[in-house]
């Protein structure tokens, strides 16, 4: 089941996984938007509400994996995960918000006696940079420092630059010595050498803070991306009104990127560890556009949990709580279309 069907990047999960032949069931809460995707790629749908959770457990109850798709996953996730816990219904979701990490993750135990897994992260957030963390932890076993950035041009979709709203309120986060630690919002800085060219990033509250500390044990992470310069704007976003009338202009534009702009545009990661010793490893990944990654990555993971005997036992992957390194490992990078890693040469 692709749940959120009808959003920017339920719409694209759905059309490439029937270009790759899969049949997968479309839902979603707008049954008028569903059924007319459903209709447009001959699949079948249901619509039902989360907020309903006898309708979702029902909905779910012979469902094998969800790709959860469907935001904000603060408002979601519960309710979601919550019913697949019941049903025995492997759950994948495509979040960047760092409560939902932490709450998928805190339900490892409650997985485990489900016999489930629940994988957090599915997408652009997080899999290019949790997989590219552990290949360069492997690389240095006894880390303590982890640094990542990324670029990933080609817009936002609509739901994407929501969440982003209240993320830039809260300000940046990076963290040290094992906590989280409030920072302004693209502190620091520096300039990391992608593939392409040097370019200056500032620290944002990327998922990894959570999911790399999660698969690695490492303690100092910071993760960089491009930050537009501080405005007023960016000031006062922090307001609830001001991010209200914000929310209404996105709603406003088009649903994401077209496809013309994903197919022009590609992202960039780099990462580098550091041990006590001052040794370092680094690592840079190339792919396709964020959107059309995260398309065939949740793709591939649901195939490969549906691999297992009846589609219920997961494949290889454990039940329990992951981020897509530890439910795949890091070569996951390697089955997707057009990612190229490189590793630097050790200093």
């Amino acid at each position: 089941m692709i749940y959120g069907a009808n959003g920017y990047t339920g719409d694209l999960v759905a059309r490439l996984a029937v270009s790759r032949g899969a049949r997968p069931l479309l839902a979603g809460r707008n049954a008028d938007a569903v059924r007319a995707l459903a209709d447009e790629l001959g699949l079948d749908h249901v619509t039902f509400d989360l907020r309903d959770p006898a309708a979702t457990r029902r909905h779910l109850a012979d469902v094998d994996v969800v790709a959860h798709c469907a935001g904000p996953f603060v408002a979601t996730v519960g309710p979601m995960v919550d019913a697949c816990l019941e049903t025995g219904t492997h759950y994948l979701d495509v979040t960047g918000e760092h409560p939902v990490f932490e709450a998928v993750l805190a339900r490892a135990a409650d997985a485990r006696a489900a016999g489930v897994v629940l994988l957090t992260g599915a997408g652009f957030d997080v899999v290019p940079t949790d997989c590219l963390a552990n290949l360069l932890h492997a690389a240095l076993p006894d880390a303590t420092a982890l640094e990542l950035a990324f670029v990933a041009p080609g817009g936002l979709s609509r739901g994407t630059a929501t969440t982003g709203l209240s993320m830039n309120a809260q300000g940046g986060w990076r963290r040290i010595a094992g906590k989280l630690v409030s920072t302004p919002m693209g502190t620091p800085a520096r300039d990391v050498p992608f593939p392409t060219k040097v370019r200056r990033v500032g620290a944002v509250p990327w998922g990894d803070l959570v999911t790399a500390h999660h698969s690695t044990g490492i303690g100092d992470i910071v993760v960089y991306t491009r930050v537009p310069a501080p405005s007023l704007l960016s000031r006062l976003i922090r307001f609830a009104p001001v991010r209200a009338l914000a929310a209404r202009a996105i709603r406003r534009r088009p649903p994401g990127p077209s496809a013309a702009t994903r197919a022009a545009t590609t992202c960039e990661v780099w990462g580098e560890v550091r041990n006590a010793a001052g040794e370092v490893r680094t690592a840079t990944l190339t792919g396709p556009n964020a959107y059309d990654l995260t398309a065939d990555a949740l793709h591939r993971a649901v195939e490969h949990l549906l691999a297992g005997t009846g589609g219920r036992a997961g494949g290889a992957v454990e039940a329990g709580a992951h981020t897509p390194a530890t439910a795949f490992g890091p070569d996951f990078l390697a089955k997707l279309d057009r990612v190229v890693v490189k590793a630097g040469a050790p200093s």
